[in-house]
């Protein structure tokens, strides 16, 4: 008689639901939550084949344990490793992911898990959007920043010559797997950028998130699972929220989620991608977002000021860099995707927890930084 692992939740779990009618999910933050995948992914009714991707330095440390959840559920898993890093997130990754798949011959059944961060999540949600027409995937993120954000809501997409991002697809997961105790593992930098993340959902919405992480920013500095697991399913169910009422960005108000993104995109590219992570450049965009709403007389000095020393405290880079030009800050703005008809939807902060949508040109930004 074969073994499997019950789904039994462990003390401190949170489920989260994202609200999209027959295509709903769950997001799960817990601890020590790899040990159950296969048997939850049993419970979404798979069996069989499933595909397993992941990058070679996350593969080192939790290949075998998510192998052997998914033997014990019954699974074959089809692994495919692919090199880490934001550089590999190419169409050409994509192909390796898209020839190891058909070569062990799939079937539009066949279940795509994302073990790993961002770039794998959105690698492999992609690969699920457009395989066969279509395959399910499940999330299982790694990073902080993906289980606060890139791994909830479907955007799927890989990187192009003239930008990131700009081939995807929206395709949402069947589950969302978001283990903390895989925190510990991950460089200190990278935990670090994942705040930038989990402060921006405080900003936005959650005044009580962002006094949370102010009252005691070191219980989540060291990983402390009593601590992470509500700041990361309060985040979860910010995401869940604003996905469930705005899942294409067609309404607007997913633009939200771009508080401290407009600037921070446009540092990433005006440094080639290669000097900050995304959440560090988020943490300066933050920064200087609230500056510009200060400029715009939309918030206190007083605010602003608080968002810039929380991020200090956490450990954030919160000044644009005395080598990167305001005009070099604009030209990237331009260029920026979220540009429509040469203005910008900017996120502009009243206060914590509260925000507001105000239209301006990239040169409006720059003069007020």
């Amino acid at each position: 008689m074969r073994a499997e692992a019950a789904v039994m939740p462990a003390v401190g779990d949170e489920t989260i639901r994202v609200e999209l009618g027959a295509r709903a999910y769950d997001v799960v933050v817990g601890a020590d939550l790899l040990d159950g995948l296969g048997a939850r992914l049993r419970s979404l009714g798979f069996a069989g084949r499933c595909g397993l991707v992941t990058s070679d330095r996350v593969g080192a440390l939790y290949r075998k344990p998510v192998e052997r959840s998914l033997a014990l559920a019954g699974f074959a898993p089809i692994v495919v490793e692919v090199p880490d890093g934001e550089q590999h997130k190419t169409l050409a990754t994509l192909e390796r992911v898209y020839d190891a798949l058909l070569r062990a011959g799939i079937e539009r059944r066949t279940p795509l898990i994302a073990l790993g961060g961002g770039v794998i999540g959105d690698l492999t949600g992609f690969a699920a959007a457009t395989l066969l027409r279509g395959l399910p995937v499940v999330q299982v993120p790694t990073t902080l920043l993906a289980q606060v954000d890139a791994a909830i809501g479907g955007k799927t997409a890989v990187d192009h010559a003239v930008g990131k991002n700009l081939v995807g697809a929206f395709h949402q997961p069947r589950l969302v797997l978001a283990d903390v105790a895989v925190l510990g593992t991950l460089p200190r930098r990278e935990l670090l950028a994942g705040l930038a993340e989990v402060v921006k959902y405080g900003v936005i919405g959650d005044a009580a998130l962002f006094e949370r992480i102010a009252q005691d920013p070191t219980a989540l500095l060291t990983l402390d699972p009593a601590a992470l697991v509500p700041v990361v399913a309060a985040c979860a169910r910010q995401k869940a929220a604003v996905v469930a009422a705005d899942e294409h960005e067609e309404r607007g108000e997913r633009a939200v989620l771009n508080f401290g993104h407009t600037i921070g995109h446009a540092l990433e590219a005006a440094t080639d991608y290669g000097r900050f992570l995304h959440g560090e450049a988020v943490a300066v965009g933050m920064v200087a977002a609230a500056r510009v709403s200060y400029a715009l007389d939309l918030c206190a000095a007083a605010t602003a000021e608080r968002i810039r020393a929380l991020l200090e405290r956490l450990g954030l880079p919160t000044t644009l860099p005395s080598d990167v030009s305001p005009a070099a800050l604009g030209t990237a703005m331009r260029a920026d995707k979220k540009s429509t008809g040469g203005r910008i939807r900017f996120v502009a902060v009243e206060d914590i927890g509260r925000t507001r949508f105000v239209p301006l040109t990239a040169q409006d930004i720059v003069d007020r930084l």
